[in-house]
């Protein structure tokens, strides 16, 4: 049996949508069609008996920031997000859990000067709090005695409600200026399908996950194709990112979606007009 947490965030419901089931959602609200089991970041662990997986995609953050997404509390970041989620792991070892996946991030390297190579073994260097606290936690559950994968992902994007694009996409199409920017993006299908691939497999550590580098200026430009836009696309951004290297779950047969895929789903995540 899975247990997931954080099932109805932006991130989690990719992964309610893709994970076998059954799946045991712990959180502070039940879901419609599946098991519950009561549980919050900043309370005592939760019950995880008869879990034999553990997903663990929950963040307590301000609205839309994860860097920064303390905001003027960092303690009480640091007891939920960090203290929460050493509880969370070492009751799963209590409870008998074999398998724990964390939902990491490439923010565990930030510290790194721009257009620095990450690879699966670069070692973890955060200035952010954010990347500190996914860096502590993947230390924590290498250390544990079960079958841990931490899975380092980039920005995650997707149709739902409120997705990342969401308020980027209304300034363009109302003429607000936009600022250059680029990134590296995950459908979070292709995140889900990263985890489905490490449920069959006893390989452990960090593993990373990033498909496009992908400028403000092509993904606004697309959006003008489809809506016929009559306002300009920001320039090509400057910035130079540094890339996430990808190799151990390419090699177990992950194939990410690319172009492709964000241009099927970008007319759905497109404002009504």
């Amino acid at each position: 049996m899975i247990a997931l947490t954080g099932a109805s965030g932006l991130v989690g419901r990719f992964l309610l949508a893709g994970l076998p089931g059954p799946i045991t959602v712990l959180g502070r609200h039940a879901l419609p069609g599946h098991a519950f089991r009561p549980w919050d970041l900043c309370g005592p662990a939760p019950d995880l008996g008869g879990i034999r997986t553990l997903v663990h995609a929950a963040f307590s953050h301000l609205p839309g920031r994860y860097r920064g997404g303390e905001g003027d509390d960092p303690q009480g970041f640091l007891r939920a997000n960090l203290d929460g989620t050493r509880r969370l792991f070492d009751a799963a070892v209590e409870a008998g859990v074999t398998r724990i996946q964390f939902l990491s991030s490439r923010a565990v390297f930030d510290g790194y000067p721009d257009d620095t190579p990450l690879t699966e073994d670069t070692a973890p260097q955060a200035t952010s709090l954010y990347g500190q606290v996914k860096a502590e936690a993947e230390a924590h559950l290498a250390a544990l005695p079960l079958i841990g994968q931490s899975l380092r992902a980039t920005g995650i994007y997707g149709p739902g409600p409120h997705h990342k694009w969401e308020s980027l996409f209304a300034d363009y199409l109302a003429g607000r200026p936009i600022p250059p920017r680029r990134g590296t993006e995950l459908h979070g299908a292709d995140l889900a399908g990263a985890t489905r691939l490490l449920l069959h497999t006893t390989d452990i550590g960090a593993f990373h996950l990033s498909d496009m580098l992908l400028d403000r200026h092509d993904l606004l430009g697309e959006v003008q194709q489809l809506t016929n836009c009559p306002h300009p696309v920001p320039p090509v951004s400057d910035r130079r990112v540094n890339p996430l290297i990808c190799d151990r779950l390419p090699a177990l047969g992950w194939r990410p979606g690319g172009l492709a895929r964000l241009r099927a789903d970008l007319p759905a995540m497109l404002p009504p007009r």
